[in-house]
């Protein structure tokens, strides 16, 4: 699949999972740059929810982007490198602004 952009907000199937990580068909924010998403055949994301987080899960950031068909949170601890081949449909695209945050919670999970 040609054209996946970061930023982008699309379909994914995470199958097969193990334990703690998100599983099924889920929206996923893609966070690896185009270049890398076009020559590597994978992509780097992190997996979205559309339910509100519980009180005291580590890490979410709500979304705040219009484009987007309802509201999301990203679970900034589920990071995957996903094959293209998982990926589905766009369904919306988030800020540069959204995306720093996400990479800034990471950030704080790896301690850099």
């Amino acid at each position: 699949m040609a054209g996946i952009l970061r930023g982008e907000v699309r379909w994914a199937n995470l199958q097969p999972t193990i334990d703690h990580e998100q599983a099924g068909r889920c929206p996923v924010l893609i966070l690896s740059e185009d270049v890398f998403n076009r020559r590597s055949g994978t992509v780097i994301a992190v997996a979205l929810t559309s339910q509100a987080p519980s009180a005291g899960f580590p890490l979410t950031l709500e979304f705040e982007s219009a484009e987007l068909p309802k509201q999301y949170w990203a679970k900034i601890s589920q990071i995957r490198t996903l094959s293209i081949k998982r990926i589905g449909r766009k369904l919306g695209v988030v800020k540069p602004e959204e995306i720093a945050e996400v990479i800034e919670g990471l950030n704080e999970i790896l301690g850099a």
